[in-house]
């Protein structure tokens, strides 16, 4: 049997539709009831006779953080994907962020060492990739730096992939997914696909950076064929294209059926965009929406390299404009 962890996810809804579709057995892990409605919504996406599909699924409550509701959920498990996790860039988070991501994390590849788990598939992010000085490609052997100005959510996922690396050094076998932005329909109110409300709503600014996109099938595809491969204890960065943000925004504009946004937002405008979100977290105390890592990274150009991915499966990534295109037509219906 397989246990899927993050199944009320926007990766984890699509790879629990896959998985059920090909008739595997599967387990999944939630926390809260209402979450499941992310994954009836993501199945929707599919099909609308999705309930006996969503039903074949056995939903076990259990946190990442409660051994005890985790025993539960390893018992006769043989493959696990573990694509839960926290996502925030707020700094006061990043205790939070530590439980979840690395304590959660350890706990996931201890119960798969102690139930001799024949292999685990962790979800990172193309946010644990060390940065390049010469504008070359980034790419699995990009290292890590600890000196960078790293977001908490990147620090804490990095952790996360070195108890990962950890379990492969006590016999666990594994593989690791670094993807870039990931784009997919049916979770609308937070992730990748709150863009599309906020670019029906209007968006008037576009940045200079670029962000590495693909789409949330490709990474679903990738992740069941390295688990039914000989491939272990690897790692891979999938990206399917660099798009500046420009293009992206205009893009996503353009598929909602909205105005594209036309003016560059500046560096100094981003600076002052970050400090004012700063202080008005501090006066009223809510979230914070713009951290001065994420204004960084809006300006800032990487481009990352899948050719290990491709090569090692023969891969190829379904185009960003046709994804954009498509997740488009979901949200307007």
């Amino acid at each position: 049997m397989i246990l899927v962890t993050g199944g009320t996810g926007l990766v984890g809804a699509h790879l629990l539709y896959r998985l059920i579709s090909n008739n595997e057995k599967v387990r999944a892990i939630y926390r809260t009831e209402r979450k499941l409605e992310n994954t009836k919504n993501v199945f929707s996406t599919y099909t609308k006779d999705y309930n006996h599909l969503f039903n074949a699924i056995e939903w076990v409550q259990a946190d990442l953080i409660d051994v005890p509701s985790l025993s539960e959920a390893f018992k006769d498990i043989t493959h696990v994907y573990h694509s839960a996790a926290f996502v925030s860039f707020e700094p006061d988070k990043y205790h939070l962020l530590r439980k979840t991501n690395i304590e959660g994390t350890a706990n996931i590849v201890n119960f798969c060492i102690s139930n001799a788990i024949e292999k685990l598939c962790y979800v990172s992010s193309i946010a644990t990739l060390g940065s390049t000085f010469s504008n070359d490609t980034i790419d699995e052997d990009t290292n890590w730096n600890p000196e960078t100005d790293n977001s908490v959510y990147a620090i804490t996922k990095y952790g996360a992939e070195m108890e990962v690396w950890r379990g492969t050094q006590e016999g666990l076998d594994a593989v690791i997914v670094n993807p870039g932005v990931i784009l997919g329909a049916g979770i609308w109110y937070y992730g990748t696909g709150s863009l599309f409300k906020k670019a029906r709503k209007g968006l008037k600014y576009f940045t200079s950076g670029t962000v590495g996109l693909i789409s949330v099938d490709d990474v679903v595809s990738i992740m069941i064929e390295l688990m039914n491969s000989q491939i272990k204890n690897e790692r891979y960065v999938l990206v399917a294209e660099n798009w500046t943000y420009k293009n992206f925004l205009q893009s996503l504009a353009h598929a909602v059926g909205a105005k594209p946004p036309k003016k560059l937002a500046s560096v100094k405008l981003l600076y002052i965009a970050w400090k004012l979100d700063w202080l008005n977290h501090k006066i009223t105390g809510k979230r914070r929406q713009l951290t001065k890592q994420i204004a960084k990274s809006l300006t800032t150009e990487k481009h990352h390299n899948s050719s290990k991915i491709k090569t090692a499966l023969n891969y190829k990534f379904k185009a960003i404009d046709e994804t954009i295109r498509i997740i488009g037509k979901h949200y307007q219906k």
